[in-house]
């Protein structure tokens, strides 16, 4: 059993890293906050810790964790629930994108029931599951979205056989054009930064920034580019790091009317020439190499012994490819000379198609079989835009960074969320392993800071960041595996503990059905919330919801915590059917099968 709070003294600050006139100080600020806050549970008083933002960044992480732990040393978490370490505002929530909505309609919807963002939050969630075309309606004139033509209605629920409805019937589009237009009503500019980029390892170099303008010239520029090369509705591949000339190429192939197929650049050939032939691509885009800490590593060759298929090669380092092409490939530059002659090589019309139309073919891992083909249309960008506006509280002005690539489901994700939110988005072309990132984090002005846990856990480990400034971050985001809470602490006290939002989804569902909130206490590691318009049913093995299950899901979303979400649902389903995890599944109203959180239509 470890120290209480009150038991903590000078020599205990001393002994995680303080100097003694340093801990004496400390010391007498935690004395004067505790002795004023006698008879406040733990909550109350890390809260006013925090508040007063007593932890400084730069406090060895030993001074962190003894107070933390002191703080919450008789603390019961069966009883009380995981401990909390940020605890949102009334005013910093009605500041929030959905704290904002909330105020403005949560009268209407909710009558005299509604209070205010933080305490009404949950009949609100509970609101938007039982009436998720009154909540898509305010979400869709919030984010960067113009139709070409507008759809008849929110969700059209008269074709039986589809068994969450159509969402957005009837409307027309092109969503890498929604990306790239300014937007008067989101203070969306021509001239607003869309993109921050620092190439590998160059840490005193000045951050590059490319405005929407310049995105979309440079998009259109490709997408006239491409139509030299492919036929309409063709499959193009890219298999290269999420780099500024990926997001563009990415964005071009959309906008011009194809399909873009997304490969993890870490993939072995014979994993490459899978989702080819799978995808039924016609040509690929790649890197002759891939630079991480000063060394290049393969990539084109890879690409090559995939197949024959035809590939647009950029070069890693300046203007042109360090490696001899086979015949039926062109490098980057003879690619973009393709259109020197052309009158307006600047200017492209978009192809608009139905909102149901594919844009992207991402793939499941394949550890366990074949990877399989996820379609993307255009509905997807759509809702993991909203979630981005809802529960990290994406804005204008804000610079998303999250480490990641095209072939995984957080590459199209994070570049979405951040142009249909008007926000920019921030890209290394190097490993974020080292302090070089994170330097570029520092420079670049991150305010939203997306990893996964192992990232955090290796930062923790190797002291890297030791001397940087993160305090512009305002929240943080974390998904992809288990969070472990130390490490947690180190990356939350970085930023004056600011909130991590934990994310848990897929990639057939383009969005989260589990998640933190900015309008939520969070504790690390945790949930807080099911998404908007998402609830939970567990289903047997004739897909048949068990009667039970509101008292179940009750169970487990009370234990929050990230490590122990799977584990408890598994056991549930082993104890009600034999058919294991894959009958439990999330679910909107109108939906009990197939669709998470609306408008991904059926997707069985």
């Amino acid at each position: 059993m470890g120290k209480n709070i009150r038991e903590v003294g000078v020599v205990d600050l001393v002994k995680v890293g303080l100097k003694v006139d340093e801990a004496e100080d400390f010391d007498n600020i935690l004395k004067q906050l505790i002795d004023g806050s006698k008879g406040l549970d733990p909550k109350e008083i890390w809260k006013e810790l925090v508040a007063r933002k007593v932890f400084k960044p730069w406090y060895p992480h030993g001074l962190h964790q003894l107070l933390y732990y002191s703080v919450y040393n008789d603390w019961d978490a069966s009883i009380n629930g995981p401990p909390l370490y940020w605890f949102p505002s009334l005013d910093q929530s009605k500041l929030t994108n959905l704290g904002h909505a909330m105020e403005i309609h949560g009268p209407k919807f909710l009558g005299a029931m509604y209070k205010d963002p933080i305490t009404s939050f949950s009949l609100f969630q509970k609101f938007t599951v039982e009436h998720p075309e009154a909540y898509w309606e305010i979400v869709l004139k919030e984010i960067s979205v113009k139709f070409h033509e507008a759809p008849k209605c929110i969700l059209d629920r008269t074709d039986k056989s589809k068994h969450g409805g159509t969402w957005l019937p009837g409307s027309v589009l092109n969503v890498a054009e929604c990306c790239l237009l300014p937007s008067s009503r989101l203070r969306k500019e021509d001239d607003s930064v869309a993109v921050v980029w620092r190439e590998d390892r160059c840490d005193d170099s000045s951050v590059n920034r490319m405005t929407y303008k310049e995105l979309r010239e440079r998009v259109m520029l490709v997408a006239n580019a491409l139509d030299t090369m492919f036929s309409k509705g063709d499959a193009i591949a890219i298999d290269m790091p999420m780099t500024v000339h990926a997001v563009i190429i990415y964005l071009a192939i959309i906008l011009a009317g194809y399909v873009v197929v997304s490969i993890a650049d870490s993939f072995a050939a014979r994993e490459i020439a899978t989702r080819l032939r799978v995808s039924k691509a016609k040509g690929i885009f790649t890197q002759d190499f891939i630079l991480r800490g000063g060394r290049k590593f393969p990539l084109y060759s890879k690409v090559a012994e995939a197949g024959p298929l035809k590939a647009v090669v950029l070069p890693v380092i300046g203007d042109d490819v360090g490696i001899q092409l086979r015949q039926q490939d062109v490098s980057w530059k003879d690619f973009l000379s393709c259109v020197d002659y052309h009158p307006g090589p600047k200017y492209y019309p978009p192809v608009y198609r139905p909102v149901d139309s594919v844009i992207n073919i991402l793939f499941s891992s394949g550890t366990t079989g074949e990877p399989k083909a996820i379609p993307w249309t255009q509905l997807s960008p759509i809702r993991c835009a909203a979630e981005a506006w809802g529960h990290i509280d994406m804005k204008v002005g804000d610079v998303y960074c999250w480490p990641t690539n095209l072939g995984w489901v957080m590459g199209p994700i994070i570049l979405f969320s951040s142009f249909l939110s008007g926000a920019a988005l921030a890209l290394y072309h190097g490993s974020p392993l080292e302090r070089s990132f994170g330097k570029f984090v520092q420079d670049s002005g991150v305010s939203v800071l997306g990893t996964v846990p192992s990232l955090v856990k290796a930062w923790k480990n190797t002291n890297c960041l030791q001397g940087l400034d993160w305090t512009k971050i305002r929240s943080f985001a974390s998904t992809g595996e288990t969070s472990n809470v130390d490490d947690d602490l180190w990356l939350a006290s970085k930023a004056y503990y600011k909130p991590i939002i934990e994310c848990c989804g897929g990639t057939e569902l383009a969005s989260s059905y589990i998640q933190g909130s900015m309008l939520q206490p969070q504790a690390f590691g945790a949930f807080s919330t099911a998404t908007m318009t998402t609830g939970f049913v567990i289903l047997d093995e004739l897909g048949v919801p068990y009667m039970i299950n509101l008292v179940l899901v009750k169970w487990v979303y009370s234990l929050y915590t990230s490590e122990l979400l799977t584990d408890c649902l598994m056991l549930i389903t082993r104890k009600f059917t034999s058919v294991g995890c894959q009958y439990i599944r999330e679910c909107t109203y109108g939906d009990m099968v197939t669709s998470s959180s609306g408008l991904l239509g059926d997707i069985s």
